[in-house]
């Protein structure tokens, strides 16, 4: 499929909330999720990208922590359609970035364990039991299918905002 532009805050797309795709959207499906892997995979590090920061207003997502040195738990590449979040426990500061605010990185708290359902672009239930770093992924994902960036998450902008040292 291809490599697409990752869209930037302050585009408003960014801040909309996706819908929901159908069980007959196979098609389109099977095409945003492979244009959201080739993109994720483009970029060196990164760890999940959302359809909307494509201009896709649908509810999928990609996350792949596989070889990540903070990832405790990993269930390989994750191509979710429809994600949502049905149990989550625990809680901790961590730091995060996103391509769609490349400059910046922030302290946000999120939940430490996490179960998320969902259904794959073949239409096939997923259900992962995840913590740790691959849980704050998949919530900071599933967030921008709600129009929340991470900089929405924070404590203090003038405490918990970071401008980033490094992309490498």
């Amino acid at each position: 499929m291809a490599v697409r532009e990752v869209l930037r805050y302050p585009n408003p797309v960014l801040k909309r909330e996706a819908r929901p795709l159908g069980s007959d959207e196979s098609e389109l499906a099977l095409r945003v999720g492979q244009d959201l892997v080739d993109t994720m995979r483009s970029f060196p590090r990164c760890v999940g990208i959302a359809a909307p920061q494509l201009g896709e207003l649908v509810r999928m997502i990609v996350v792949d922590v596989t070889d990540h040195p903070k990832a405790t738990a990993c269930h390989g590449e994750l191509v979710l359609v429809n994600p949502r979040v049905v149990a989550s426990s625990g809680s901790v500061v961590a730091r995060e970035g996103c391509l769609s605010i490349p400059d910046l990185t922030a302290n946000v708290r999120r939940a430490t364990e996490v179960t998320v359902e969902a259904v794959d672009p073949e239409g096939r239930e997923r259900s992962i039991d995840t913590e740790g770093f691959e849980a704050r992924c998949l919530l900071h994902e599933i967030d921008h299918l709600d129009g929340i960036l991470f900089l929405d998450r924070v404590d203090s902008l003038a405490t918990d905002v970071f401008r980033r040292k490094s992309y490498g």
